[in-house]
C-alpha cells in the first residue's frame, strides 16, 4: 500500500527537528576560530670542528684558433690561454686531451699541471702530431679538459691534413743569343753563344742543349752538345757552340739553328723544349766555291712575330680556341706571296729550277698538341711590303690527350724576295696548357621551403665531374642580407666523380629572391692560386605569423561552450533538497545548472541528435 502523504509530512518534520539539534554545534563553532599549529623544522647545528671545503677560483679559457691543418708527419700546436679571475686565491688546474681518431695529441712538456697567480693568465700549448700515413682531407678531434676542484672547462679542436706542398718546376727559355761574328759566310767558323734563362720556381738539374745546324750549320770541337749539372730559379746559363757554315750559305741570306734543351726537376720528371735560332748570312768575298752569282748582302726581307695571343685566357685539354699572331717584316726588302704553316716542316716547290711561290707543302707539320679546324695548317697572307706588319689568324684545338704545361708551337713563313729567291723563316710561340677542376655546386637533397627570420639548413654538396683528382682547398659559403653559420670546411682531394658535403646553417633578413655564395680555393697545375666560384639561386618565405585564439565576450566563452560556476549551497538549501527528495518533488540544485556545451555550427556531431531509442 502507498503511504498517505500526512504521513510523508509528518516523518519529514521529525527529521528535520533531528538535523537541527544535531547542526546546533556547528553553528557555535563558526563563531569561534580554530587557531593553526606552526611547525617549525628544526635544523640541527652545523659541526664547527669540520672545516668548510675550499673555494676555487674561477677561470676563462680561451684557444687561438679551434682549428688547423698539418701536412703528414707534422705536429699542429695549439695555443690556449688560461685566464685566473681571482683576485686573491691562486688556481691550480690540470689539463688533459683526449683524440677521436687516436693522433695522441698531449700538452707541451710540464704543462699538465699548470698555477695561475690571481689575476695571471698562463699560455698552454697542445701538440698535435698528424700522422704520416694519413691522407689528405682527414681530420681528427680533440677534446681538451682543463680542470680545478669542482670547476671543469672543455675546448674543442679540429685537425685537418692537408697535401703537402708540391714543388714548382723549372721552365727554361732563351733569353738572347749572339754570334761572335757580325754575319755568318760561307766555308767559314763562328761561335754560337745561347743564354738560357729559368723562368720557373724550381732548380733545373742535368741541362743538356743540342744543336742541330741542318745542312747549313756543321758543329765543330763538341759535336754540338753542351751541358750543365743544374740552373737555379731565375738563374741563367751560357750555352756555346762552334759551328763551320756551308757552302750553300753563299746564296741564301738567312739561317736557322735548332736547339732542343732537355733538363728534369727535383722528382726526376724530365722536360724537352726546341727553340729555333734565326742568323743572318753573308756572301763570302772572293769565295771560289761557287760561280753563281750571289744576291746583294742585307737586301732581304725578314718575317718576325711580334705579339700573339688566344681568345681563351686558359687553355684546357679539348677546348677550341683562335690563334691571333702579329708579323712584322724588320727586313729591307718586301716579302712576296707571304704563307704561314702552322706546325713549320714548311718546304716551297720549284719547277725548273724556279721557285714556284704558290707551291707551299706543310704535311710534315708537327700539330700533335693543336691541330687546325675549319681549315687546314696553310694561311696565306699575299705581299708584305717592307717595314709593313699584319694580322693572322687561326681556329685550333688543344688535344684531349694533352696533359698541363708548356708547349712550343712551330711557326713557318714561307716567300720568296724580289730577287724571286725562295725564304722560309722558322719560329716558334710558347701555348700553356691548364687542367683546371671541373666542379659542381648543389643541393643533394631537397632543402623545403627557406623562411625569412628562422634558422634553416643549406645542405650543399661538391661534385668532381673531371677526370682527374681534384685537390681543392677552403670551401666558403656567404650570402648578401642573409647570416650564413658553419660556413667553411676544408674540402680536401676529390676522386673523379667524388663528392664533399657541407651542411650550412642560414638565417635570412627578410623575404625574397637570395643568391648563395660558395667560393672553393684551389692552385693549379703552374702552382697559382685561384677560385672557383658559383651562386646557387634560393627563394625566401615570409616568416609566419603567430596569432593567439580569440574569445567570444568576456564569461570565458572560446566557442565551445559556456561553463557557469554556481554560488556554494548552504546548509538549509541542502536541508530543504534533502526533504524534496523525500517528497519526490526533485534534490536538483537550481541555482547551479548542469554545464552544457554547446556544438559549433560548423561541426557535425559524431551521432544523431535526438533521444535513445
Amino acid at each position: 500500500m502507498k503511504k498517505s502523504l500526512t504521513y510523508r509530512i509528518l516523518t519529514g518534520i521529525l527529521l528535520l527537528f533531528s538535523l537541527a539539534a544535531l547542526a546546533q554545534p556547528a553553528w557555535a563553532d563558526d563563531a569561534t576560530e580554530t587557531p593553526t599549529e606552526t611547525v617549525t623544522d628544526t635544523v640541527p647545528p652545523a659541526d664547527t670542528d669540520t672545516p668548510a671545503p675550499p673555494v676555487e677560483p674561477p677561470f676563462s679559457v680561451a684557444v687561438d684558433s679551434s682549428s688547423k691543418s698539418g701536412i703528414p708527419g707534422s705536429v699542429v700546436s695549439y695555443t690556449i690561454t688560461l685566464t685566473n679571475l681571482s683576485d686573491s686565491d691562486a688556481l691550480n688546474a690540470s689539463v688533459t686531451v683526449s683524440s677521436i681518431s687516436g693522433w695522441t695529441p698531449a700538452p707541451s712538456a710540464e704543462q699538465s699541471h699548470v698555477t695561475v697567480s690571481p689575476g695571471d693568465s698562463v699560455a698552454v700549448m697542445i701538440d698535435v702530431p698528424v700522422p704520416t700515413a694519413a691522407d689528405a682531407g682527414q681530420n681528427d678531434k680533440e677534446v681538451v679538459r682543463i680542470s680545478s676542484g669542482s670547476r671543469e672547462q672543455t675546448v674543442n679542436l679540429t685537425t685537418t691534413v692537408k697535401a703537402p706542398a708540391v714543388p714548382g718546376r723549372p721552365l727554361l727559355a732563351v733569353s738572347s743569343y749572339s754570334i761572335d761574328s757580325g754575319e755568318v759566310a760561307a766555308g767559314e767558323e763562328f761561335t754560337l753563344a745561347v743564354v738560357l734563362k729559368n723562368n720557373g720556381s724550381g732548380r733545373a738539374y742535368n741541362v743538356m742543349v743540342t744543336f742541330n745546324g741542318g745542312t747549313s750549320y756543321y758543329p765543330q770541337d763538341t759535336g754540338g752538345v753542351s751541358s750543365t749539372q743544374g740552373i737555379d730559379a731565375g738563374g741563367k746559363f751560357t750555352a756555346r757552340q762552334t759551328f763551320l757554315g756551308a757552302g750553300e750559305l753563299a746564296w741564301t741570306s738567312v739561317g736557322t739553328i735548332s736547339a732542343a734543351v732537355t733538363y728534369s726537376d727535383a722528382g726526376g720528371a724530365s722536360y724537352t723544349d726546341t727553340f729555333s735560332l734565326t742568323l743572318t748570312t753573308a756572301a763570302s768575298s772572293g769565295s771560289t766555291y761557287y760561280a753563281t752569282s750571289t744576291p746583294t748582302p742585307g737586301n732581304h726581307a725578314q718575317l718576325v712575330v711580334s705579339s700573339y695571343k688566344t681568345d681563351v685566357d686558359l687553355l684546357q685539354p679539348g677546348t677550341p680556341f683562335e690563334l691571333s699572331l702579329v708579323v712584322n717584316n724588320l727586313g729591307n726588302s718586301d716579302a712576296l706571296g707571304v704563307t704561314m704553316v702552322l706546325g713549320g716542316g714548311a718546304s716551297g716547290s720549284t719547277v725548273g729550277g724556279t721557285p714556284q711561290p704558290g707551291g707551299v707543302s706543310g704535311s710534315s707539320g708537327e700539330l700533335t698538341n693543336f691541330a687546325p679546324l675549319n681549315s687546314s695548317n696553310l694561311v696565306y697572307l699575299g705581299d708584305l711590303k717592307r717595314g709593313a706588319s699584319a694580322t693572322l689568324s687561326q681556329k685550333l684545338i688543344v688535344n684531349t690527350s694533352t696533359q698541363p704545361g708548356v708547349y712550343t708551337l712551330k711557326i713557318s713563313f714561307v716567300y720568296t724576295d724580289n730577287k724571286n729567291n725562295s725564304i722560309v723563316d722558322d719560329q716558334v710561340i710558347t701555348l700553356l696548357v691548364y687542367s683546371l677542376p671541373q666542379l659542381s655546386v648543389d643541393f643533394y637533397r631537397d632543402p623545403g621551403q627557406f623562411m625569412a627570420q628562422m634558422m634553416n639548413v643549406l645542405p650543399l654538396q661538391v661534385t668532381n665531374l673531371g677526370k682527374k683528382t681534384a685537390v681543392l682547398g677552403n670551401m666558403k659559403v656567404t650570402a648578401e642580407g642573409a647570416e650564413v653559420t658553419n660556413n667553411v670546411s676544408l674540402v680536401g682531394a676529390l676522386d673523379p666523380g667524388g663528392y664533399y658535403t657541407l651542411d650550412a646553417n642560414i638565417m635570412p633578413d627578410q623575404a625574397g629572391p637570395m643568391d648563395i655564395d660558395v667560393v672553393i680555393n684551389y692552385t693549379d697545375d703552374f702552382n697559382q692560386p685561384r677560385t672557383v666560384e658559383q651562386k646557387i639561386h634560393i627563394d625566401v618565405q615570409p616568416p609566419i605569423e603567430m596569432t593567439p585564439p580569440e574569445l567570444n565576450g568576456t564569461s570565458g566563452e572560446t566557442g565551445m561552450g559556456q561553463i557557469e560556476v554556481g554560488q556554494p549551497e548552504t546548509l538549509w538549501q541542502k536541508i530543504g533538497r534533502f526533504i524534496k527528495g523525500l517528497l519526490g518533488l526533485g534534490s536538483n540544485n537550481p541555482e547551479t545548472p548542469t554545464p552544457v556545451e554547446s556544438t559549433p555550427s560548423n561541426i557535425k556531431p559524431a551521432y544523431p541528435l535526438g533521444g535513445k531509442g
